[in-house]
C-alpha cells in the first residue's frame, strides 16, 4: 500500500476526505443501500425463529441466504467492472426487494422449510454490493493519493456503523412491532437507497475495455494468491459476525430478556466502529501485513474467550473488545487489496472479500444455531473461536502472498501511478 505517512507526518483527515468533489452524492444513498448486509441475517433469524420456534431452522434459512450472496457477489463485481455499476445495481435492487417480500410471505404463511430455502436463494444472490461499489468509486477518484488510506478507513467505519444501526434497528422492529418488520424495513432501504445510488452516474468508475488501461487483458481477482489468503481471513471475520448474532440472540432468550440482544450486539458493533475511527486517524509506521497479523491475533484471543462468559455485563465488555479487534483486520485487508489487484478487477476483489464475510457469517449462523438449540448459547460462541483460529493460522503460514503485486517495493496504483510501499 502507499505509505500512510506524508510529508507532514500526519494522515489526511476525514473532513478533507468528505470535501472530495462528488463524494457526498454517492455516500449518502450508499449508506442506506448497504443496510441489507447488516439487517438481513438477523432479520431472517428473528422472523423464522418466531414462526418455527427453532434457532437451528432460522440459522439454516439465513445460511442459505449468506451462501447465495457469497457465490453471486463476486459475479456481481465482475459484471460491474465490465458493464458499469448502474447496469448491475438497478435490476439487482428490484429482484432483492421482490425476493424479501416473498420470503416474508412464506414465513408468515407457515410454508415448509424447503420453500423458505428456495426463497432465500434469490434473496441472498441479489443483495446489492454497494459497499464494494463505494470503495471502487473512492479508488477511481483518489488512486495514488494520500487520501486513499483514509478512504479505506472511512469505508470500514461506515460498514461498522451500519452494524451498529442495522441489527439494533432490525431487532427493535422485530421485537417491538412485528417479527417481519425488520425484513420489510431492510427491503425498503435497499430499494430507495439502491436506486438513488445507481442514479449517481457522474462518480461511477470507468468500466469495460477502457477500465483495464490501454487494452490490458482482464485478470480475475481470484487468480491473485494474496486475494485468496484474504478471503480465508474474511471468512473468519464472518464467523464472528454470524456466531455472535445467533449466540447473543439465544443468550438473551435464555435470560428472559430478548431485547438485550440488540444492546449486546450494538456494543460489539460500536467497538468495531470506534476502532475503525481510530485506525483511520493514525499514520501507521508498520506495514499492512504486520498490522493484519497483529490485529487478527487480538481478534482470535478475544473471540476465544466468548464461550466462557455467562454474565450480561461481562459479555458486553468482551463483545466490545472483540469489536475493537475486528476493525483493524478489516481495514487492513481492504487496504492490502489495493496493492494486489489491478484497477480493472478492483470491484470484483472487494466483492470476493464481502462475499467471504457473508459465507463465514452463513456458516457461523448455521453451526451456532444448531449448537444453541442442543447445548445452549455458550456452545454457539465456540464458532467465532474456531473460525478465527483457523483463519489466523492461514494468515501466518501464507503471509508472504500478501506482498504487493509489483516486484520489489513498488506497486502500481492505477494507470500512470507508481508509489513506494511498505510490505511488512
Amino acid at each position: 500500500m502507499a505509505s500512510t505517512v506524508n510529508t507532514t507526518g500526519k494522515r489526511p483527515g476525514y473532513g478533507q476526505l468528505l470535501r472530495t468533489p462528488g463524494a457526498l452524492s454517492f455516500l449518502i444513498p450508499g449508506f442506506a443501500a448497504r443496510q441489507p448486509f447488516a439487517m438481513l441475517t438477523i432479520g431472517i433469524v428473528l422472523l423464522v425463529q418466531s414462526t418455527t420456534g427453532s434457532f437451528g431452522s432460522a440459522g439454516a434459512v439465513a445460511a442459505v441466504t449468506g451462501v447465495s450472496m457469497a457465490l453471486f457477489a463476486p459475479q456481481t463485481g465482475k459484471l460491474a467492472d465490465r458493464f458499469g455499476q448502474r447496469a448491475v445495481l438497478v435490476p439487482g435492487v428490484l429482484v432483492h426487494t421482490a425476493s424479501v417480500a416473498l420470503l416474508v410471505a412464506l414465513a408468515l404463511g407457515d410454508a415448509p422449510m424447503w420453500a423458505l430455502f428456495l426463497a432465500a436463494v434469490p434473496t441472498g444472490a441479489s443483495v446489492p454490493q454497494v459497499g464494494p461499489m463505494v470503495r471502487a468509486r473512492w479508488a477511481a477518484k483518489l488512486d495514488g493519493t494520500p487520501l486513499m488510506p483514509t478512504a479505506a478507513a472511512f469505508e470500514s467505519v461506515t460498514d461498522e456503523f451500519t452494524f451498529v444501526v442495522g441489527p439494533v434497528l432490525a431487532t427493535a422492529l422485530c421485537t417491538g412491532i412485528h417479527p417481519a418488520a425488520g425484513l420489510i424495513a431492510e427491503a425498503v432501504l435497499t430499494l430507495v437507497g439502491g436506486l438513488f445510488f445507481a442514479a449517481q452516474r457522474a462518480t461511477q468508475p470507468a468500466y469495460g475495455i477502457t477500465a483495464a488501461g490501454g487494452g490490458e487483458p482482464h485478470r480475475s481477482a481470484l487468480s491473485v494468491p494474496g486475494v485468496r489468503v484474504l478471503i480465508v481471513a474474511f471468512l473468519g471475520i464472518g464467523s464472528v459476525f454470524g456466531g455472535m448474532q445467533v449466540s447473543l440472540t439465544a443468550f438473551s432468550a435464555e435470560i428472559g430478556n430478548p431485547g438485550a440482544n440488540g444492546l449486546l450486539y450494538g456494543i460489539f458493533a460500536a467497538g468495531n466502529m470506534l476502532a475503525g475511527i481510530a485506525v483511520g486517524a493514525v499514520a501507521w509506521k508498520i506495514g499492512p501485513r504486520r498490522r493484519m497479523i497483529l490485529g487478527y491475533t487480538g481478534l482470535t484471543i478475544a473471540a476465544s474467550l466468548l464461550w466462557t462468559t455467562h454474565s450480561v455485563v461481562l459479555l458486553g465488555a468482551l463483545g466490545l473488545v472483540v469489536g475493537l479487534c475486528i476493525a483493524p483486520a478489516l481495514i487492513t485487508g481492504y487496504t492490502i487489496v489495493e496493492t494486489l489487484v489491478p484497477a480493472s478487477a478492483r470491484t470484483e476483489a472487494f466483492t470476493w472479500l464481502t462475499g467471504a464475510v457473508a459465507l463465514g457469517q452463513a456458516a457461523g449462523v448455521t453451526v451456532a444455531g444448531r449448537l444453541a438449540d442442543s447445548q445452549g448459547s455458550g456452545a454457539g460462541f465456540l464458532v467465532p473461536m474456531a473460525g478465527t483460529v483457523l483463519a489466523l493460522a492461514t494468515l501466518v503460514a501464507l503471509r508472504s502472498r500478501l506482498k504487493p503485486r509489483e516486484a520489489g517495493r513498488v506497486a502500481a496504483r492505477g494507470v500512470g501511478h507508481r508509489v513506494p510501499v511498505t510490505v511488512d
